[in-house]
């Protein structure tokens, strides 16, 4: 568990940072879009690792979010754009469609664990199943 919490960490870090000077529009947007979800996976990592006190309600709410922002990758990487800053790989237009199915996955993940989580050991379970979504992704289409 202690690895997906350092992946959702790490995945907040590197958003902030590759944010600076981006001048495409179209990898801004991707670039926020990730940044959201990243920021959401800091929330519950968080939590999990005990560095913030676990509250259900809200880690439900970081599920939700994460699942709605799943539902919009499709648009945001629907115009090929590239940026020296952005770290999608050109392999995202090339093979969209597998692109796209994971995206669906992870809307389906974090939908399906939305509201399972009761107790800070429920965490565990579902950043484990949301870090396997992401690095399942980031492996193929991500820098």
């Amino acid at each position: 568990m202690k690895r997906y919490v350092t992946l959702a960490l790490a995945m907040a870090g590197t958003a902030a940072i590759a944010h600076s000077d981006v001048k495409d529009p179209n990898v801004q947007k991707r670039m926020a879009g990730m940044k959201e979800m990243a920021a959401q996976m800091k929330t519950l990592g968080a939590m999990s690792k005990g560095q913030s006190t676990f509250d259900a309600s809200a880690a439900n709410a970081a599920l939700d979010a994460i699942s709605t922002q799943a539902t919009s990758i499709p648009a945001l990487f629907e115009v090929e754009a590239n940026d020296p800053q952005s770290e999608a790989l050109p392999r995202i237009w090339t093979d969209h469609d597998t692109f796209i199915n994971h995206a669906a996955r992870l809307n389906e993940t974090a939908e399906t664990l939305t509201g399972t989580v009761q107790q800070k050991s429920d965490l565990g379970r579902a950043m484990k199943q949301l870090g396997q979504s992401c690095r399942g992704c980031h492996e193929t289409f991500k820098e």
